[in-house]
């Protein structure tokens, strides 16, 4: 069975972040949108956002959540976290503040984007994984997102299976 992921992150920084992973290629993602097809979306309000991640959502078996050092609280990352979880679809987390973007620039970790949600009476931090790369050198941070994103994606969806 194919992979097939949204990718939710924070767009502005961390952009170039989520396009190295998704050229990893082990995990097919949703259509990437440009700088422009996303201004147009913004533009036209908050319906017409909720309408593009409903439809970038529908037939994904799995959302990854890209944390960078803005991702936690975003309201639409916080959205999108609901609609995967209410939808049945895994979810896990990657931080990605150790990839360089198109500056060559790293940032700092930024929060869990699922502190502060709950299933049930349960922190969702206690049942969604997310993953940070114990490296330090952008290179080496890809080369461990990229060889273990298949297997975290997988072990997401049965997580889910459980609830």
């Amino acid at each position: 069975m194919a992979r097939r992921a949204f990718y939710s992150f924070h767009y502005k920084p961390d952009c170039s972040r989520a396009a190295q992973v998704r050229n990893i290629g082990t995990v097919e993602g949703n259509k990437p949108a440009s700088d422009n097809d996303w201004e147009s979306v913004t533009r036209a309000g908050d319906a017409a956002i909720q309408k593009w991640i409903d439809d970038q959502l529908y037939g994904k078996s799995c959302a990854v959540v890209l944390i960078g050092a803005g991702t936690a609280g975003r309201k639409w990352i916080n959205y999108e976290i609901k609609k995967a979880w209410n939808e049945k679809k895994g979810l896990v987390g990657v931080y990605i503040h150790g990839l360089k973007d198109l500056s060559a620039n790293t940032s700092s970790q930024g929060n869990n984007p699922f502190q502060g949600f709950k299933v049930g009476d349960t922190e969702m931090t206690t049942i969604v994984k997310t993953y940070n790369p114990p490296y330090y050198d952008s290179k080496q941070v890809y080369g461990y997102i990229a060889e273990n994103l298949a297997a975290w994606f997988d072990e997401a969806v049965k997580i889910r299976e459980k609830y």
